[in-house]
């Protein structure tokens, strides 16, 4: 087999691969309705172009950052907007997938913290911020 032969089986299999997580990703989006579900919470159904087109730009973004080992020397400061914003993503994505799996209702109810619901809920919030945090200002900088 030439050397271009596999070339072009390495450049076939990495694209169906990208194209199989490309899909699965946009599926559980999907199925757990994660921009309709922002753009009713923001109260901003006229700008839910905004949303898929930010989430569409991260994705592309970031990808490319991966692919091309791309390195940005910042001061830790200035990480700390994108380290938010990535523990409010993934917060909403977990906030999203216990809401599908009913985890809190049920949660709440076997173990009776009905009056510790609203703590519960800022808790699991707070938590994922603060991982992202120590993930982006810590563990990434090593």
């Amino acid at each position: 087999m030439t050397e271009a032969a596999r070339g072009l089986m390495v450049f076939v299999a990495g694209l169906a691969g990208g194209f199989a997580v490309g899909s699965a990703f946009v599926a559980l989006l999907i199925v757990l309705d994660i921009v309709p579900r922002l753009v009713q919470f923001t109260r901003a159904h006229r700008r839910s172009w905004a949303f898929e087109s930010a989430l569409l730009s991260g994705a592309i973004y970031f990808n490319c950052a991966d692919f091309f080992d791309w390195r940005l020397s910042l001061p830790k400061i200035v990480l700390l907007a994108p380290a938010i914003f990535t523990g409010v993503f993934i917060g909403m994505l977990a906030a999203a997938l216990t809401e599908v799996l009913n985890v809190i209702p049920i949660l709440t109810k076997r173990l009776k913290l009905k009056p510790y619901l609203f703590a519960l809920l800022l808790a699991m919030a707070l938590g994922k911020v603060a991982g992202s945090l120590v993930d982006w200002l810590v563990l990434q900088a090593k």
